[in-house]
């Protein structure tokens, strides 16, 4: 019982160990977004600032001589269409990995996963080049139609519905419903946890999209926010206290989306690990 005991309690101390140091960053950037420019450095690494200096010029500035608010705009449409065509996408993909027989089927679903390894970067150029045949060089489809298609997400959503009886689905074949209705009306009201947790991971590697963007947009003005943020900056000066504020409003989006999703996350990574 005291072996139990003493392996709980350093347990519990890393884990506030490493909350601990995962909440610092976090303080630095939330502390440094508030005070003057001057002040963030002056005295190295000091992490208990002085009261009478916080203000919110930083993010005033920031969004006075910037175009943070388009930023913000161009990041959230791209991330929100990106994150629904994926889900839709790849809930169709396995589902049919899940429940239909095809010649080829464990071939074609091996060679989806195979595409999950491959690094973004080797095809920046060969997506860049049909973008461009296209004519959708810095529009936002440019950032859409890639990501559009997600192999971790056809994975996911092949896992959880080889849980869903195949029963149920034959029930409804028998009253007369097409495959697409009951993929619609039947399959996708019943997986809602993993199409929160599938659009919750979509949603964030979008959002944080620096390469692509980069790449993909020419103008200013089509920038998204982690592309935006990175322009404010220059070889000559750094604006830490505009970037720290920025870098604190990009975060807001997700804490809001994971908050609200977080029930249908935690049960989409779950589900399928117990079984009966």
């Amino acid at each position: 019982m005291k072996a139990a005991s003493g392996y709980k309690i350093i347990l519990y101390l890393m884990l506030i160990i490493g909350v601990i140091m995962t909440f610092i960053p976090f303080y630095w950037m939330i502390i440094s977004s508030v005070r003057p420019e001057s002040e963030i450095f002056s005295r190295g690494i000091n992490f208990i600032p002085n009261p009478k200096n916080l203000s919110l010029n930083n993010y005033v500035d920031l969004f006075k001589t910037t175009r943070m608010s388009r930023w913000l705009i161009n990041s959230a449409i791209t991330a929100t269409i990106t994150s629904v065509f994926a889900v839709f996408l790849g809930a169709m993909g396995g589902f049919a990995f899940a429940k239909y027989k095809f010649f080829g089927k464990n071939f074609l679903f091996m060679l989806v996963l195979s595409l999950a390894v491959i690094p973004q970067f080797v095809t920046i150029i060969p997506v860049f080049a049909l973008m461009n045949k296209l004519r959708l060089v810095n529009t936002y489809w440019s950032l859409i139609l890639p990501f559009s298609a997600n192999a971790f997400v056809v994975f996911l959503m092949r896992q959880y519905f080889i849980d869903i009886p195949s029963d149920l689905l034959d029930s409804a074949r028998i009253d007369g419903c097409s495959e697409f209705r009951i993929f619609l009306n039947i399959v996708l009201p019943i997986s809602k946890p993993v199409l929160g947790a599938a659009g919750i991971f979509v949603f964030q590697n979008m959002w944080n999209q620096y390469l692509w963007p980069l790449v993909m947009m020419q103008s200013d003005k089509m920038f998204t926010f982690p592309v935006g943020l990175a322009s404010i900056s220059t070889l000559y000066t750094i604006k830490h206290g505009m970037l720290s504020a920025g870098s604190f409003i990009s975060t807001i989006p997700l804490i809001i989306i994971f908050l609200a999703l977080q029930k249908q996350f935690v049960a989409g990574l779950t589900a399928g690990a117990l079984k009966e």
